[in-house]
């Protein structure tokens, strides 16, 4: 059974399910218990849950949902087309509910130990989504900012993460590398064999982020390996 399959059961399974302001809340309460017994798939899916209502949440920050925006959601997980019918039920589920968003990051933050990586994979989806049509507004910023400062991530982390969203091609190499511009060329290849292997697809996975999460990593990189690339051409090292 897909973690689409889990998700549409248990959703279906719910007690007064038309009641959108405590549905999303119950469900995640439910994944809790109900799969306390396997860790792997109470943090796959409580993760998806919860990333499901903190992306409808975002796509909504700026007062409109898009369909670019939507389209944006749909592709940081590979979902099968007979799936598609669950993830819509639970978008749209999510971007009716009447809690915040604060507190689907609270949720969230409280599924990981404090400072997991996994949190910042979480705010480089939630940035795919807000990009998506074509800048990120202030409000959606402002959201970003917040969430992030929910998962513990400092100023400086939010930064290096934000850069390498908004016109990374234009953007500070080092601070998209999260690096010292002092650094030697030597810590600098270091510095960016350890970051690339953090971003495989497999660590993300042992994170507890669901295999169908990966279109992050694969942007995390591109973005990564532009600013490496950047800094070898200007320092001329191969």
């Amino acid at each position: 059974m897909t973690i689409w399959q889990r998700l549409g059961d248990l959703i279906c399974s719910l007690p007064g399910t038309c009641t959108l302001g405590r549905a999303l809340d119950d469900l995640i309460e439910t994944v809790r218990t109900m799969l306390a017994g396997s860790p792997e798939d109470r943090r796959q899916v409580a993760f998806s849950v919860s990333m499901i209502a903190l992306s409808a949440k975002m796509a909504k920050a700026d007062g409109v949902v898009t369909r670019d925006e939507v389209t944006a959601f749909e592709q940081l997980f590979d979902i099968p087309a007979t799936e598609h019918q669950n993830v819509a039920r639970l978008f749209d589920l999510a971007k009716q509910d009447l809690a915040g968003f604060d507190a689907y990051a609270r949720k969230l933050a409280g599924l990981f130990d404090p400072g997991s990586s996994v949190f910042e994979d979480i705010v480089d989806g939630l940035f795919h989504i807000a990009k998506a049509d074509g800048m990120v507004h202030q409000d959606e910023l402002a959201f970003l900012d917040h969430v992030a400062s929910i998962f513990g991530i400092g100023e400086a982390a939010f930064a290096r993460i934000s850069s390498r969203h908004i016109v990374p091609e234009e953007g500070d190499p080092y601070l998209i590398l999260g690096i010292d511009r002092g650094a030697s060329n030597d810590d600098v290849k270091r510095h960016y064999r350890r970051i690339v292997s953090e971003t495989h697809p497999d660590k993300l996975i042992a994170r507890g982020v669901p295999a169908e999460f990966l279109a992050i990593a694969t942007a995390k990189l591109a973005a990564l390996n532009g600013a490496y690339d950047r800094i070898r051409r200007e320092r001329a090292f191969a």
